[in-house]
């Protein structure tokens, strides 16, 4: 099974009851199960506006996790990219409808216009005043006279939402949404469709490519593209934004499509701020999971050209659980680094001798990112590789300020740069195994004791021994036999390495959590890493 369910005929009914058992009270149901489905307001009392929207399930949160006050009353779900039935739209608007009328929110797919048409018309003919609005924001395909309805629906439920929640007419209501959905574009990117439970995965995006302007259904897009990074993928969708949108102040919703981590996400909102569009982006919604996709790997924007009053709306607080927020686009103020974080450095100086051995060795460890991260995958979180391969673009970059011609503040240099540019216990263990061997290379030791004290040091701290499956059983042989030549050295160092492969027990690092099975054969990627080094020394 490849996905986290039970029975895929009661995944929509589950998935209901584990919003509303998360919701701390704010949110019901009606009974109707399986066939009719209605998330409810817990606290709804007929005394305003209702808003009911909805549609096929697999978009989650939406549309379950914008019920609440000062947005959706009721959200209609059907099975997952399915429409909900006439029957159950019907039954969300009976529950929710007083008065003052019902709102539908609908987004441009044929079965969900003619399902909450067709009930609209059925609620109308029991006396309801019901009006109903389409949403059809992606920008995706500019001559479609049906555009889709995507994330921009939000802006909707938001507005609308608040302006209900303030009392205001259904008219006024409708009038809003009408106007929000006029102001609204939105577009998607995907590098890999969608898995819908029981079904067989379309493998429709080759490797190294993007989809742009595809669908919150797993619909094809616009165009296959080079996927070429964050960079080039807003580059893209802002084209597309960009095309007709007025030099206006706008709200941005950055919405994950299901399958994007946070950390991209993050990086494609800041990239998204930082360009030509961005300028015009006073306020933002996200990052966050909001209309997904199920498990697609993707993102969509959508941007709403601000009018008078909108700000205030998207502000005002909510009780829907899955509702990020809207925050004010703000350029921080940098603070400076604390004292005692700006280090005195030693004045730079310059030997030409020692700038290009000490490349070298950097060009050794980025040549061998790759091949250490596969390594470290094996037995790690497969990032040993980029972290010294960053540690060593950090140190040829700050080359020219070290202090070159001087071995023992050479060292302490090292120490601090390190200790600075490179992440993880890795990066603390070679920043002290550094600024040891600087102390003791001023007090008069020579290069191999200086270091065989700074590898002293380390495993005094890092509590790292010969065994251990670590970088030390490569470095301490290593450097035990640099005396003798570095030809030796070096074959130490790679005798070492090699013997890592054959230990089924690390006690130090992340593989100490790996079992023997895993690690059996693969050789400790710090121990490879020094073996590297001492092998180009002695070539």
């Amino acid at each position: 099974m490849e996905h986290f369910i039970n029975a895929k005929e009661d995944m929509v009914t589950q998935a209901i009851d584990g919003t509303i058992a998360a919701a701390g009270g704010k949110l019901t149901r009606l009974d109707g199960y399986p066939h009719i489905r209605v998330v409810v307001r817990s606290d709804w009392d007929k005394s305003k506006v209702a808003l009911v929207s909805g549609g096929g399930s697999g978009h989650e949160p939406a549309h379950a996790g914008f019920v609440g006050e000062g947005m959706l009353t009721a959200a209609v779900c059907g099975d997952v990219f399915a429409s909900p039935s006439v029957d159950a739209v019907l039954a969300g608007i009976l529950a929710v409808t007083g008065p003052a009328g019902c709102l539908l929110i609908v987004k441009n797919y044929t079965g969900d216009r003619l399902n909450f048409g067709l009930a609209a018309e059925r609620a109308r003919a029991f006396g309801h005043k019901v009006s109903m609005v389409i949403v059809d924001d992606d920008v995706a395909l500019p001559d479609l006279p049906q555009a889709r309805g995507v994330a921009g629906t939000l802006f909707v439920h938001k507005i609308a939402g608040a302006m209900a929640e303030n009392g205001s007419n259904l008219e006024a209501c409708t009038l809003a949404a009408e106007r929000v959905i006029k102001a609204t574009r939105s577009i998607g990117m995907s590098l890999d469709t969608c898995t819908v439970p029981g079904s067989l995965k379309e493998q429709r995006i080759p490797q190294g490519m993007a989809e742009l302007g595809l669908g919150i259904h797993g619909e094809a897009g616009v165009e296959q593209v080079a996927s070429r990074g964050a960079r080039d993928a807003i580059a893209l969708i802002s084209e597309k934004l960009a095309a007709g949108m007025p030099q206006t102040p706008h709200v941005a919703l950055i919405n994950n499509l299901g399958g994007a981590s946070f950390l991209e996400m993050l990086i494609l909102t800041e990239t998204l701020l930082a360009s030509e569009i961005g300028q015009n982006i006073r306020h933002v919604i996200g990052p966050d999971a909001m209309m997904t996709a199920l498990d697609m790997h993707g993102f969509s924007v959508s941007l709403l050209e601000l009018s008078n009053g909108d700000e205030e709306l998207l502000a005002q607080a909510v009780g829907a659980p899955a509702w990020p927020g809207c925050n004010t686009v703000h350029v921080p103020e940098v603070l400076p680094l604390p004292d005692g974080l700006s280090p005195i450095r030693a004045p730079a100086s310059q030997h030409e001798p020692t700038k290009a051995f000490l490349t070298a060795c950097c060009n050794v460890l980025i040549a061998s990112e790759a091949d250490l991260n596969l390594l470290d995958a094996k037995s790690g979180d497969g990032d040993t590789g980029s972290t010294l391969a960053t540690a060593a673009r950090a140190l040829i970059e700050a080359m020219d300020t070290l202090p070159l011609a001087d071995h023992t503040q050479l060292y302490r240099a090292i120490g601090l740069e390190l200790s600075q540019t490179m992440g993880g216990s890795s990066g603390v263990l070679l920043a002290i195994f550094f600024a040891a061997a600087g102390d003791a290379s001023s007090s008069g030791l020579p290069m191999k004791d200086a270091l065989k004290m700074g590898l002293e040091r380390m495993r005094q701290i890092g509590g790292a021994n010969p065994g251990d499956r670590t970088m030390v059983d490569a470095l301490l042989p290593a450097l035990e036999e640099l005396g003798t030549s570095v030809a030796a050295a070096a074959a130490a160092a790679r005798k070492g390495a090699d013997y890592t492969a054959s230990l089924t027990s690390a006690k130090a690092g992340r593989a100490s959590y790996i079992n023997a099975e895993q690690l059996d054969g693969h050789i400790d990627p710090g121990a490879e890493a020094v073996a590297r080094l001492f092998e180009h020394l002695a070539s």
